[in-house]
Protein backbone atom coordinates (compact mmCIF):
# COMPACT_ATOMS: atom_id res chain seq x y z
CA UNK A 1 0.00 0.00 0.00
CA UNK A 2 1.74 3.53 -1.17
CA UNK A 3 2.13 5.63 1.66
CA UNK A 4 2.43 9.09 -0.98
CA UNK A 5 4.00 12.02 1.09
CA UNK A 6 5.18 9.78 3.93
CA UNK A 7 2.64 11.13 6.46
CA UNK A 8 0.02 8.35 7.64
CA UNK A 9 -4.18 9.23 7.44
CA UNK A 10 -5.62 9.70 10.73
CA UNK A 11 -9.17 7.96 10.75
CA UNK A 12 -10.77 11.32 10.87
CA UNK A 13 -9.07 11.93 7.98
CA UNK A 14 -9.66 8.70 6.22
CA UNK A 15 -13.90 9.21 7.19
CA UNK A 16 -13.46 12.76 5.37
CA UNK A 17 -12.37 11.40 2.83
CA UNK A 18 -15.01 8.47 2.65
CA UNK A 19 -17.78 11.65 3.80
CA UNK A 20 -17.15 12.99 0.28
CA UNK A 21 -16.41 9.98 -1.59
CA UNK A 22 -20.18 8.87 -0.65
CA UNK A 23 -21.64 12.10 -2.38
CA UNK A 24 -23.52 10.85 -5.32
CA UNK A 25 -22.09 13.57 -7.94
CA UNK A 26 -18.35 12.66 -6.74
CA UNK A 27 -19.40 8.84 -7.21
CA UNK A 28 -20.88 9.24 -10.79
CA UNK A 29 -17.92 11.28 -11.79
CA UNK A 30 -15.47 8.83 -10.61
CA UNK A 31 -17.40 5.88 -11.92
CA UNK A 32 -17.60 7.99 -15.92
CA UNK A 33 -14.27 8.73 -16.18
CA UNK A 34 -10.49 7.17 -16.03
CA UNK A 35 -8.46 10.95 -16.28
CA UNK A 36 -9.56 11.51 -12.79
CA UNK A 37 -6.93 14.40 -11.52
CA UNK A 38 -9.77 17.65 -11.61
CA UNK A 39 -11.93 15.45 -9.33
CA UNK A 40 -9.47 14.74 -7.11
CA UNK A 41 -8.57 18.36 -7.13
CA UNK A 42 -12.35 18.81 -5.66
CA UNK A 43 -11.87 16.32 -3.02
CA UNK A 44 -8.81 17.74 -1.64
CA UNK A 45 -10.54 21.05 -2.09
CA UNK A 46 -13.33 19.87 0.49
CA UNK A 47 -11.21 18.12 2.72
CA UNK A 48 -9.48 21.47 3.12
CA UNK A 49 -12.57 22.82 4.01
CA UNK A 50 -12.35 20.73 7.45
CA UNK A 51 -8.85 21.47 7.80
CA UNK A 52 -7.52 18.40 6.25
CA UNK A 53 -4.18 19.41 4.11
CA UNK A 54 -4.01 17.12 1.80
CA UNK A 55 -3.05 16.66 -2.16
CA UNK A 56 -5.34 15.46 -4.85
CA UNK A 57 -2.28 12.66 -5.60
CA UNK A 58 -2.90 11.33 -1.78
CA UNK A 59 -6.89 11.75 -1.88
CA UNK A 60 -6.62 9.34 -5.17
CA UNK A 61 -3.79 7.13 -4.10
CA UNK A 62 -5.93 6.47 -0.31
CA UNK A 63 -8.95 6.65 -2.66
CA UNK A 64 -7.36 3.55 -4.56
CA UNK A 65 -6.09 1.96 -1.50
CA UNK A 66 -9.73 1.82 0.05
CA UNK A 67 -11.09 0.53 -2.82
CA UNK A 68 -8.81 -2.60 -3.13
CA UNK A 69 -8.58 -3.19 0.16
CA UNK A 70 -12.66 -3.42 0.22
CA UNK A 71 -12.47 -5.37 -2.79
CA UNK A 72 -10.06 -7.75 -1.06
CA UNK A 73 -12.33 -8.07 2.13
CA UNK A 74 -15.79 -8.40 0.34
CA UNK A 75 -14.22 -11.49 -1.81
CA UNK A 76 -13.05 -13.10 1.53
CA UNK A 77 -16.36 -12.16 3.12
CA UNK A 78 -18.13 -13.94 -0.03
CA UNK A 79 -15.71 -16.82 -0.21
CA UNK A 80 -16.49 -17.76 3.58
CA UNK A 81 -13.57 -16.41 5.04
CA UNK A 82 -13.92 -14.13 7.75
CA UNK A 83 -10.17 -13.78 8.14
CA UNK A 84 -9.84 -10.41 6.13
CA UNK A 85 -11.91 -7.43 7.15
CA UNK A 86 -10.90 -4.16 7.50
CA UNK A 87 -11.52 -0.79 9.39
CA UNK A 88 -14.05 1.44 7.44
CA UNK A 89 -15.85 -2.03 5.52
CA UNK A 90 -19.18 -0.65 7.00
CA UNK A 91 -18.55 2.37 4.79
CA UNK A 92 -17.37 1.66 1.97
CA UNK A 93 -19.63 -1.11 1.49
CA UNK A 94 -22.55 1.37 1.66
CA UNK A 95 -20.98 2.85 -1.07
CA UNK A 96 -19.50 0.30 -3.53
CA UNK A 97 -21.84 -2.57 -2.77
CA UNK A 98 -24.46 -1.43 -5.05
CA UNK A 99 -25.93 -4.98 -5.15
CA UNK A 100 -26.69 -5.83 -2.08
CA UNK A 101 -30.42 -5.58 -1.50
CA UNK A 102 -29.28 -5.01 2.65
CA UNK A 103 -27.95 -1.97 1.65
CA UNK A 104 -31.36 0.01 2.13
CA UNK A 105 -31.86 -1.06 5.78
CA UNK A 106 -28.37 -0.47 6.60
CA UNK A 107 -28.49 3.38 5.51
CA UNK A 108 -30.88 4.22 8.12
CA UNK A 109 -28.83 3.31 11.03
CA UNK A 110 -25.94 4.49 9.40
CA UNK A 111 -26.66 8.00 10.69
CA UNK A 112 -26.33 7.26 14.38
CA UNK A 113 -22.36 5.83 13.91
CA UNK A 114 -21.12 9.39 11.79
CA UNK A 115 -19.22 11.19 14.22
CA UNK A 116 -20.71 15.00 14.81
CA UNK A 117 -18.23 16.95 12.31
CA UNK A 118 -20.23 14.92 9.07
CA UNK A 119 -23.09 16.21 10.43
CA UNK A 120 -22.12 19.91 10.01
CA UNK A 121 -20.22 19.53 6.85
CA UNK A 122 -23.68 18.41 4.98
CA UNK A 123 -24.18 22.59 4.55
CA UNK A 124 -20.57 22.57 2.47
CA UNK A 125 -22.30 21.16 -0.39
CA UNK A 126 -24.30 24.51 -0.99
CA UNK A 127 -20.72 26.90 -0.02
CA UNK A 128 -18.94 24.88 -3.66
CA UNK A 129 -19.50 26.71 -6.24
Amino acid sequence: VANEGGKHWTVNEVRALIRIWSDKNIQQQLEGTVRNKRIFEQVAARLQKFGIDRDWKQCRTKYKNLKHEYKSAKNAQDSGSSSKSMKFFNELDAILGHSTMEQASKSDNDESERPPEWTEAKSEKDSIG
